[in-house]
C-alpha cells in the first residue's frame, strides 16, 4: 500500500496540473493509512477519501487514477 502511495505522489509531481488541495488530500490519505497500519482496524473513511481522488483523478490524470484504482482494490482485498 505504502509503494502505491509512493507511485501516486511520484505520477502526481510528474505533472504541471495538479493542484495543492489535491496534493494535501494525497498527504491525507498517506497519514490515514499509516494510522491504519499501525491499529489494524478498519475505517471506512479511508476507502471514501481513496474514492474521492479517484473521481478527481478521473479526467485529468491517467496514470494517477490507475494507481488509486488499484489503491482501493488493495483496501478492499484488505476488508477496508
Amino acid at each position: 500500500m505504502k509503494a502505491l502511495l509512493v507511485q501516486l505522489k511520484e505520477a502526481l509531481e510528474g505533472t504541471e496540473q495538479v493542484d495543492s488541495e489535491t496534493l494535501e488530500l494525497v498527504r491525507q490519505l498517506n497519514t490515514k493509512i499509516d494510522a491504519v497500519i499501525e491499529s489494524s482496524e478498519p475505517n471506512s473513511e479511508l476507502m471514501d477519501d481513496a474514492i474521492a481522488l479517484e473521481a478527481r483523478f478521473a479526467s485529468t490524470h491517467p496514470t494517477a487514477v490507475r494507481v488509486i484504482r488499484e489503491f482501493i482494490y488493495n483496501l478492499g482485498r484488505m476488508g477496508i
